[in-house]
């Protein structure tokens, strides 16, 4: 019989309970460990033995990025140097790296919560896993490489090489799953068309991390590939890394680990939580991390609560896909726009492909002018650029409330990438 890495009891009261004592462990250990910790909780007038109810979870003080470059080179640490036996690192927004600390247990719970992914995407010990995501500093690679080797399958850990070495890598060992960012998929699967391997790999899933796609990008890739199903994957360094959850095969949001970590979704200016179903900021608490645990850590990253039960039965709560980054919102004539809005709205336009840029810039008179750069769809006919344009115009107009100039390119005139595309280029001067 096949082991399972879903939580034995795994029903809302039970998942309660669980979370309750993940919070009660956390605050205490952070409290008794952390100099850093010990310090805000006691500005907040926390100790561990207030900690009776998951209600007191919004009496504890918020943690942010800034706070890993304030702790920096081991923020947040909770636990004596002996114990950590692994640093992993994502770029920061100073020039210093977010630097975070794990433990073989933090190692071990990674991995466990990985393999879940994996056997929620349908996998078996017979998939051949194919690794296309940076190794090293970054918790991606070896985040897939740890979780595929816990749940049982094959382990192909090519990395971010070029496009030879993948396709041959499909093609010889017929390569079942294939991991990567969004990007890079829309490369390969442009690159099996263009070679013509379509009928000579063996591809049935893919697996996304790390980069926000649209609809149309998506169906792009599993048009090309013949692919059963894509699978959106989040992943945050400083919460162990990707693999934290992921969608199921209804495709209908992300279910979440919940006996591992309390996700909260809050107003990025009030920071009181949004009404259920609302978008609002992911803000995350660890339940059993050791070495750096996280204290209604601050994301940044978008998204919302889907608090109706899953159609594929699964009791794990979920949240929607990440819809962007609070600071990735850029504004425009006084209206605050995020790039997923746009992917939305490009996704429902006919004829439109799935690669899109947009620039923004001052007219000599001062006001901001914003110019969108969409591709023609595969095939689509160039007499339609007009007709196209004017559609992105209109429902741009219509739905996010600002006027654009847009302009149809050819199919493949914007650049494709291995890691994670550009979208926004602001030419504004300051």
């Amino acid at each position: 019989m096949a082991v399972s890495f879903m939580p034995v009891r795994s029903g809302h009261k039970e998942i309660e309970t669980l979370q309750l004592q993940g919070l009660q462990w956390t605050v205490a250990h952070a409290y008794n460990h952390s100099p850093f910790y010990r310090k805000r909780l006691e500005a907040a007038g926390v100790t561990p033995d207030t900690i009776r109810s998951l209600n007191d979870l919004r009496r504890l003080p918020f943690t942010s990025a800034d706070d890993l470059q304030i702790d920096y080179p081991f923020p947040l640490r909770a636990v004596p140097f002996e114990k950590i036996v692994r640093i992993h690192a994502s770029s920061g927004t100073t020039g210093k790296r977010k630097v975070l600390s794990y433990t073989q247990k933090d190692i071990d719970d990674w991995a466990t919560m990985f393999a879940r992914c994996y056997e929620m995407a349908g996998l078996t010990r017979e998939d051949r896993v194919q690794i296309a995501v940076g190794y090293g500093l970054w918790t991606a690679g070896v985040g897939f490489q740890l979780g595929c080797e816990r749940f049982g399958a094959m382990a192909v850990p090519v990395g971010p090489a070029n496009t030879d070495i993948h396709c041959q890598m499909l093609v010889d060992l017929q390569s079942t799953v294939f991991c990567s960012t969004a990007s890079m998929a829309l490369l390969m699967a442009e690159e099996i068309e263009r070679r013509g391997l379509r009928d000579r790999i063996a591809l049935r899933t893919i697996i996304f991390g790390a980069e926000r796609h649209s609809l149309r990008m998506r169906r792009r890739i599993q048009d090309i590939t013949g692919v059963e199903h894509i699978f959106d994957i989040p992943g945050l360094t400083e919460l162990y890394g990707p693999g934290t959850g992921l969608e199921c095969r209804i495709h209908e949001g992300v279910h979440y680990w919940a006996d591992y970590y309390i996700l909260e979704v809050l107003n990025p200016d009030t920071l009181e939580p949004v009404a259920p179903g609302e978008v609002g900021e992911m803000v995350v608490t660890t339940l059993r991390k050791e070495a750096a645990p996280l204290i209604r850590y601050r994301t940044r990253d978008l998204t919302r609560l889907l608090p109706e039960p899953c159609p594929c039965g699964n009791p794990l709560p979920r949240h929607d896909h990440i819809l962007g980054r609070s600071d990735d919102m850029f504004t425009f004539r006084a209206v605050n726009i995020y790039p997923g809005q746009i992917d939305h709205v490009l996704s429902t336009i006919a004829g439109v492909g799935s690669e899109y840029q947009v620039h923004l810039f001052h007219r000599e008179d001062g006001r901001d002018v914003m110019r969108i750069k969409v591709e023609r769809a595969l095939g689509a006919d160039g007499s339609q650029d007009e007709r196209i344009a004017d559609a992105v115009a209109s429902e741009i107009r219509w739905k996010i409330l600002v006027r654009a100039q847009v302009e149809v390119v050819d199919f493949g005139t914007l650049p494709r990438t291995d890691r994670k595309s550009r979208r926004v280029f602001d030419h504004r001067r300051p």
